[in-house]
């Protein structure tokens, strides 16, 4: 799971390299946010924090909460959907389809832990997985100017 979710942090990396201002630095943000969460996952067993010898690091609501809330502001400026669409268009736009496939591989696996570790997964941590791939998503469409640009699936196209 917590290599999963280096490989989410890796392919940021990618989308970067087509990133600027605000975007970057969010970026950049979930980046140090993601090696948090790789730090969590390490450790599933919460109850055993206080045996570890120093401060656990552990993916906190605040974290969660923020994605929340840029989502929000995102959803506010895009175009309707009014079709699936395909993860295309702008070269970040594409890149951050990338990020969201591997972010919803790396909570499916989170999922998997916390039914080996009998619960033990800090929920919050799934939760930020879960959230950061519909940042993503949106993230995407507001590359392809602000969803005017998305290439839409057309069913049957190719019958």
């Amino acid at each position: 799971a917590y290599g999963t979710v280096d490989e989410v942090n890796a392919t940021l990396g990618l989308a970067r390299l087509h990133a600027q201002g605000d975007v970057d630095a969010a970026l950049s943000r979930i980046q140090n946010d993601l090696f948090d969460l790789g730090a969590d996952l390490s450790r599933p067993n919460m109850d055993k924090d206080d045996e570890a010898g120093y401060p656990v690091l552990r993916a906190v609501p605040a974290q969660v909460e923020r994605l929340e809330s840029e989502i929000d502001a995102m959803t506010a400026v895009l175009e309707p959907l009014k079709s699936f669409i395909l993860p295309a268009g702008t070269p970040l736009a594409a890149q951050l389809h990338m990020s969201r496939t591997v972010a919803r591989r790396a909570e499916r696996l989170a999922v998997q832990l916390n039914a080996e570790e009998d619960g033990d997964v800090n929920p919050v941590a799934i939760k930020y997985l879960n959230r950061l791939s519909d940042w993503l998503f949106c993230a995407a469409r507001m590359a392809n100017d602000a969803g005017k640009a998305d290439v839409l699936w057309v069913p049957g196209a190719n019958r």
